[in-house]
């Protein structure tokens, strides 16, 4: 007799389906450049090994700091995090199943009111209420790594969680290239509707080269 799949179980297949870096992950440097409309900005970028960020040689201080937000959102989700330390606390149930085919999990004692939707053995979408905002993340299309896969293109809703009113729309497309043992991202096009504009930054990585272990003495 099989028993029925639980929506902790769903969830922890998709979540450990995730493309992450491993314990061996050396960190890399790269050339960075940023492109929104005419302006054009270049600089370094240095992922080290324990996952901390820097970005330097940038002329605009905003724009580094960009960079390095961006950076810290690839490192987020590249980071190997065990499960039951992320969600051991949580109580999970499934809610509908969407015309695509993806399962609603429903999330108790999440801080972040965090719910998802799993398709497949990937999570294809985020819903979470932070105070005042709320956000959605629909994923589209994912890379295969072999040994996970990884969201390439996604869109992240923006609302007030008040009046349900939409603030802000991203569009997000992702290139992921494998450089020696690692799949890192080589370019970001993102971009943004926001009160009837819309702005297209692109982040290109270049020159991309694995740090050195270190020695052990």
């Amino acid at each position: 007799m099989t028993h029925p799949i639980t929506a902790r179980q769903l969830f922890q297949t998709a979540y450990e389906s995730r493309y992450t870096w491993d314990e061996n992950f050396p960190g890399y440097s790269a050339d960075v450049q940023l492109v929104q409309g005419d302006e054009v900005y270049t600089g370094k970028i240095r992922i080290n090994r324990d996952l901390s960020v820097e970005v330097t040689g940038v002329a605009d201080e905003q724009v580094e700091e960009g960079i390095y937000t961006q950076l810290r959102d690839i490192v987020t989700h590249r980071k190997c995090t065990n499960f039951e330390q992320s969600h051991g606390e949580h109580e999970f149930s499934l809610g509908q199943e969407d015309p695509n085919g993806a399962i609603e999990i429903l999330v108790k004692g999440d801080s972040m009111g965090s719910n998802y939707k799993v398709r497949g053995n990937e999570i294809s979408q985020v819903s979470r209420v932070m105070g005042r905002m709320a956000f959605i993340i629909d994923t589209h299309a994912s890379l295969d790594t072999g040994s996970g896969y990884i969201a390439t293109r996604y869109d992240a809703t923006f609302r007030n969680s008040k009046t349900n009113q939409v603030t802000s729309v991203l569009k997000f497309e992702d290139t992921y290239e494998k450089i020696g043992d690692y799949y890192v991202m080589t370019k970001q096009i993102v971009q943004e509707y926001k009160d009837g504009t819309r702005t297209t930054t692109e982040f290109s990585y270049s020159n991309i080269k694995l740090l050195e272990p270190a020695a052990v003495s």
